[in-house]
């Protein structure tokens, strides 16, 4: 699992990600939080642990941003403790809030507790491509992927039965019921899904359908 922390405190920010990084995750650090953005932009995360005063900007305004624009959980570590800190960010779509001083075992805890549960079932990822199923997202790189209904009733039905054949008399069933599409009209579908998403993700077995990688 690859961490990204966001801590202006040097001794706290460097002990922290030694203890993460021998605890099995990949830690990066950001003291710099001006390069927050810059760098989620080129990399993929599974979560963030962002502490809430920092030298530049505040911390609200980044979990605000990166809400905004990644599908990623983030916790808050900051030395903030009154009720009502903790109600902004939540408010702000927080998924979990430390308070300093703590214990970095507890920090550990919390981030294996919160991905669990934020990368439930519904949650496909392969390679750089996150699908979500519940809430009908699709991300590549952590950009999001704009698809018509259509698009995502197809990737939806592979996705569901991924590491299985999806016939193409099935797919045309299910997203066309009245019968209105032909082979030609799957074929096009896949291929734009293709395109979109990358080539390796969808298998096409001649003369037997599709399949998701599993």
């Amino acid at each position: 699992m690859k961490v990204l922390l966001i801590e202006d405190d040097a001794y706290l920010g460097d002990a922290l990600k030694r203890y993460l990084d021998k605890n099995g995750f990949e830690c990066e650090w950001v003291e710099d939080d001006r390069d927050v953005m810059l760098i989620l932009n080129s990399s993929t995360f599974d979560i963030v642990v962002l502490d809430l005063i920092l030298k530049y900007s505040k911390g609200e305004d980044i979990l605000k941003s990166i809400k905004r624009k990644y599908s990623l959980p983030v916790i808050i570590m900051t030395a903030k403790d009154h009720i009502e800190d903790k109600e902004v960010c939540f408010s702000l779509g927080a998924d979990d809030y430390i308070v300093k001083p703590f214990n970095p075992k507890e920090l550990l805890l919390r981030i294996n507790t919160v991905s669990k549960r934020y990368y439930a079932m519904d949650l496909v990822r392969v390679g750089d491509v996150e699908i979500d199923l519940n809430k009908k997202t699709v991300r590549k790189g952590g950009k999001l992927i704009d698809l018509t209904n259509r698009d995502w009733q197809l990737l939806e039905l592979l996705v569901r039965n991924r590491g299985k054949v999806v016939s193409t008399e099935t797919i045309i069933s299910y997203i066309w019921p009245d019968g209105d599409a032909a082979f030609d009209s799957v074929r096009a579908y896949i291929k734009r899904l293709r395109e979109a998403l990358g080539k390796e993700l969808i298998k096409n077995l001649k003369g037997r359908g599709y399949m998701f990688l599993d």
